[in-house]
């Protein structure tokens, strides 16, 4: 039997985003630890983010992220074919947040799950939706990247409290003639996962004890030395494996960890600070929705416009990293 060869791309056709109405100042956090705004700027670049109240969850942030869509761009739910949330923070392992999707929005046929890859995850759920799309089995993808970190922070850690905020993202993509998608990578070192955690059901992760049940803990020294080093070799990779150069990018969309993070990263690759999107002043380190809360500002303010290349990385808990070249179709 003879097979039709499938000549379909993706792109992306519609684009939303969240944010909770409560702000967390620096100034706010100097009543709570021992801690200054200066001293925080300086360190990480964060100077306020947004917290969910105690009503709200993740899943109220997707619901909240795909309104914003719709209200953006005319576009019909009814046909998606398939849901992905990528979050650290569900309200419920299951039913997942995708499916609480799928029922908010009375989508009747379609499959859902949720990917975990922390900080990486809205980049690895656009590369899984990507790849859902060229297979030919599905037409309409909703990829969302959210997060109620607040709601996993230690506020006793100085060290911590201070980077994480919430919030939300979500893209909609579809098969199409012309595509989005350039290039992709990623890149996986599970055996330092120990430097960054949020614990579940085990007491330890690979002899190393959990520290604080529940919470987000991170070595932060460890994670700086990691992503420094290795961010820079994957942007080298992606870049080289497209026949690109770092000139050719025209916005570099990192993950919203920490402005000295990013700042050695654009050092390291020649990639122009000011040619870089970032959510952290305004929201802080939201994982999963660090990268959507960047393009959502970029798109605001339309820095980011129609054809440009767009080089999307995340990176973070795992340890993963989940790279995208992307030509802007929005």
């Amino acid at each position: 039997m003879n097979h039709p060869t499938l000549h379909s791309q993706s792109k992306i056709t519609a684009f939303g985003a969240y944010v909770p109405e409560t702000v967390l100042t620096n100034e706010d956090l100097e009543q709570m630890v021992d801690t200054n705004h200066e001293w925080i700027v300086q360190r990480t670049g964060i100077v306020e983010r947004r917290i969910a109240s105690d009503e709200q969850f993740c899943s109220d942030l997707c619901f909240e992220a795909v309104r914003n869509l719709q209200s953006r761009y005319t576009v019909d739910l009814t046909d998606v074919d398939y849901i992905i949330v990528a979050t650290t923070t569900p309200d419920t392992f299951f039913p997942s947040m995708s499916a609480r999707v799928q029922a908010e929005f009375g989508i009747l046929t379609c499959g859902a799950i949720d990917i975990q890859a922390a900080c990486s995850g809205f980049v690895a759920a656009l590369q899984l939706a990507n790849g859902l799309l060229l297979s030919g089995v599905h037409q309409k993808i909703l990829v969302i990247g959210a997060e109620t970190l607040s709601k996993a922070t230690d506020y006793t850690d100085r060290s911590t409290c201070i980077l994480f905020g919430d919030g939300a993202g979500a893209a909609l993509l579809e098969r199409s003639n012309e595509g989005s998608f350039v290039g992709s990578y990623v890149s996986t070192n599970g055996g330092s996962g120990h430097h960054l955690y949020r614990s579940s059901l085990a007491s330890s992760i690979d002899g190393q004890p959990i520290l604080t049940h529940g919470k987000i803990v991170q070595n932060g020294r460890e994670v700086y030395r990691w992503a420094v080093s290795n961010v820079p070799k994957g942007i080298k990779a992606i870049l080289e494996k497209n026949g690109l150069t770092g000139a050719d990018i025209d916005w570099f969309i990192p993950h919203s960890a920490n402005m000295r993070i990013v700042e050695s990263i654009c050092e390291k690759t020649g990639i122009p600070l000011e040619r870089t999107l970032t959510s952290m002043a305004q929201y802080g380190n939201t994982s999963a929705a660090s990268i959507p809360l960047a393009i959502n500002l970029a798109m605001q303010d339309s820095r980011i416009k129609t054809d440009d290349l767009v080089l999307l990385y995340g990176f973070g808990g795992g340890l993963t990293e989940a790279a995208l070249l992307l030509r802007w179709t929005l």
